[in-house]
């Protein structure tokens, strides 16, 4: 009696862990817009399976200008294993080769050549014109349909980017949100005020712009929001050095970390509140990305509208330092590091090894001309066909694992000598490892797996080629990986063998 009724409980007790596998499975949607996925929400869920996003993009122009052929773009994306892409919205653009000496920027189209979502009214004097803030540019947002179409078409992600910090005084000159460039606003408005709530009758304008997008938006599933792009470049508050020292006082950028102040993030809330209050009436739901800071900082605070945690020019410990949230964590710009393709590349593994969701490289060899990125540049970054090959090899390489199942697990490297480790794991069967050497081209890592088994396989991250893949057994619980590479740089799958 007693062994039928202990035959019986373990019965019931297989039959209901199957009950709920099959439950949390059903669980995940397989169609609706990108989302973050619900068993772990430092990645996508898009069309039923877990996603990181990785691209060389353009210079976000894609939309608003018109001389740029945004189908060929898109299109050579995809074939070269790119999932992703950043656009601007019309509400800020630049000045051919004003911003850094840059010649082939898609973000600075002639005035004749740019779209924007207003309609124009058009003045007596040749060539001039003013912006109508409450007439809608149909044109535009045709043009905005087709191009997400398009993207669609092609599994491209795009992250709308509403509005961008206002650099420069040249800048303020010719948007539309500048009083003097519109018939809408008669108050005196400075660009530093345009993104805080004392922006006097602009905010409205700017709401009323939010809700269009959203609305216009919303058939959509391949897309999110960004708020604003580098906030802290406007209204900035510096919060950390990334170099050897402590003061906080240098006008250098490249030097130290800046969070938007009060003002700003207060004008942020309201933005990221207009689309949740205009989505609560619409059939779906998108994800909202907010611009934290460049390099790496620990985030104080984040509003509870906001999805996806942004920085550019990312180190891993913006990861790391805002794992916490449970939100995705995105680099979604690089450049000022040169021009060459590895260290984009090598930026771009640190950063998804170390957990992050999300990597864009902005591509300079993106223009007018050349949407097919055979472009030659000058610039303050990089991109090119290998790198693109490079960073599809990245892809490939994440996108092998149950992305859902991996988190950063340093803790179990033993030993790394001469070796700077980035990892991530399911906690016992399944490891992704990216390694840099230092001045050593010898490979000798120490794992602590547990018994067992184990299939190993190498990746050359320069020329995407794979190793023959060997089987080891863990001694007395730790996995000793030996290997080589004269690149710098290798990657390494580890995967339990069934017993």
């Amino acid at each position: 009696m007693i062994r039928k009724s202990l035959c019986l409980l373990i019965l019931m007790v297989l039959i209901s862990c199957e009950t709920q596998k099959k439950e949390t499975t059903s669980d995940i949607p397989t169609n609706g817009p990108i989302q973050l996925h619900p068993e772990n929400p430092h990645y996508f869920l898009f069309k039923g399976k877990a996603h990181v996003l990785i691209t060389s993009a353009e210079h976000y122009g894609a939309l608003i200008n018109l001389e740029f052929d945004y189908k060929k773009y898109l299109e050579t994306l995809a074939a070269e294993g790119m999932n992703y892409t950043r656009i601007f919205t019309g509400t800020y653009y630049e000045i051919q080769g004003e911003s850094f000496g840059i010649q082939q920027n898609t973000l600075a189209p002639e005035k004749d050549k740019r779209i924007t979502p207003w309609a124009i009214v058009s003045s007596d004097s040749p060539g001039e014109f003013k912006y109508d803030l409450a007439t809608w540019n149909e044109d535009y947002f045709k043009r905005l349909k087709d191009l997400m179409s398009e993207a669609a078409k092609h599994n491209i992600i795009v992250e709308v980017t509403l509005f961008s910090s206002i650099y420069r005084d040249e800048h303020w000159d010719i948007i539309p949100q500048n009083p003097k460039n519109n018939i809408n606003i008669t108050d005196r408005i400075s660009r530093l005020e345009a993104h805080t709530l004392d922006n006097q009758s602009l905010l409205d304008y700017q709401l009323a712009f939010v809700k269009k997008m959203a609305v216009e938006l919303n058939e959509f599933d391949n897309f999110f929001f960004e708020i604003q792009n580098e906030p802290w470049a406007d209204l900035g508050v510096a919060v950390y050095n990334i170099v050897n020292k402590e003061e906080l006082d240098s006008i250098n950028w490249t030097l130290k970390a800046d969070l938007a102040n009060e003002a700003s993030l207060r004008w942020q809330e309201r933005v990221a509140a207009e689309i949740r209050t205009t989505e609560n009436d619409l059939p779906k739901k998108h994800l909202i990305a907010q611009n934290y800071t460049n390099f790496k900082a620990p985030i104080p605070e984040v509003d509870d509208t906001i999805d996806i945690l942004n920085f550019h020019y990312a180190w891993p410990e913006a990861v790391s330092w805002n794992y916490h949230y449970n939100k995705l964590i995105g680099f979604d710009e690089s450049g000022f590091a040169g021009s060459e393709d590895k260290v984009y590349r090598r930026q771009a593994w640190r950063f998804m090894l170390s957990g992050g969701g999300l990597y864009n490289n902005l591509d300079y060899s993106f223009y007018e001309g050349f949407e097919d990125g055979t472009g030659i540049y000058e610039a303050p970054g990089g991109g090119s066909k290998a790198l693109r090959k490079q960073l599809k090899t990245l892809s490939d390489f994440l996108h092998g694992f149950e992305l859902q199942t991996l988190r950063p697990d340093s803790e179990r490297i033993e030993n790394s000598k001469g070796l700077i480790p980035y990892m991530l794991s399911d906690g016992k069967d399944v490891y992704a490892i990216y390694l840099r050497t230092v001045g050593t081209e010898n490979v000798n890592l120490k794992l602590r797996t547990g018994e067992g088994s184990f299939k190993i396989q190498t990746l050359n991250p320069v020329t995407g080629v794979y190793g023959e893949p060997l089987s080891l057994m863990a001694e007395e619980g730790l996995l000793d990986i030996v290997t080589s590479t004269d690149e710098g740089e290798i990657a390494i799958s580890v995967i339990r063998e069934n017993e």
